[in-house]
C-alpha cells in the first residue's frame, strides 16, 4: 500500500520567518508539520533569500548565544524538512507578470508559487495575496490560521 501524498506547502517569508523566531504559534506548527514530514515544504529561492536576510537582521539584535541558536535552528529546519526548492523566475517573466499582484516585490514570490503548483500558499500578507490573486493564478492562498481550520475539517 502506497503512503498518502503529503500536502505541499509553499510558505511566504513572513510565515517562515515567524515560525523560526517564535516560541510557539501556528507558524511554528506549520514548520513542525514539515519537519515531521507530514507536509512537504516548498521553498522558493526568492523566499529563502528574504528569510535568511530577515534572520540575520533579527540575529543582530540578540545576544551572541541566542543569535547562534537562531541560525542553527534555521539550518536544522532546512535539514529536517529537505525542502523542494523552486528557482527564481526569469526577469522577463517577472516583468510581464506585473499585472498579477499589486506589490511589485511579490511578483517573483507569486510566480515561484505558480511554477511549483503547491496545495497551499500560506502567507500573512492578505493585503497583497488576495482572493483576486488566488483566482487569477488558481492558487489556494490562506493564512496559517485558515489552513489549520481547513486541516481540522479533514481530520474529523
Amino acid at each position: 500500500m502506497r503512503p498518502p501524498r503529503r500536502i505541499r506547502l509553499f510558505l511566504d517569508s513572513n510565515v517562515l520567518t515567524s515560525g523560526i523566531v517564535s516560541q510557539w504559534g501556528l507558524d511554528k506548527a506549520t514548520l513542525s508539520l514539515c519537519a515531521a514530514k507530514l507536509c512537504r515544504l516548498v521553498l522558493a529561492e526568492v523566499v529563502r533569500d528574504e528569510v535568511e536576510e530577515n534572520l540575520l537582521l533579527h540575529a543582530e539584535r540578540l545576544p551572541a548565544l541566542d543569535a547562534d541558536r537562531l541560525i542553527e535552528d534555521y539550518r536544522r529546519l532546512i535539514k529536517l524538512t529537505h525542502p523542494e526548492l523552486v528557482p527564481y523566475p526569469h526577469a522577463e517573466l517577472v516583468h510581464s507578470s506585473r499585472h498579477l499582484i499589486r506589490h511589485v516585490t511579490d511578483v517573483p514570490v507569486l510566480l515561484s508559487a505558480v511554477a511549483s503548483k503547491p496545495d497551499w500558499l500560506l502567507t500573512h500578507n492578505t493585503k497583497h495575496f488576495t482572493a483576486a490573486v488566488a483566482q487569477r493564478t488558481s492558487l489556494r492562498i490562506a493564512t496559517p490560521s485558515q489552513f489549520f481550520r481547513e486541516l481540522s475539517v479533514l481530520l474529523r
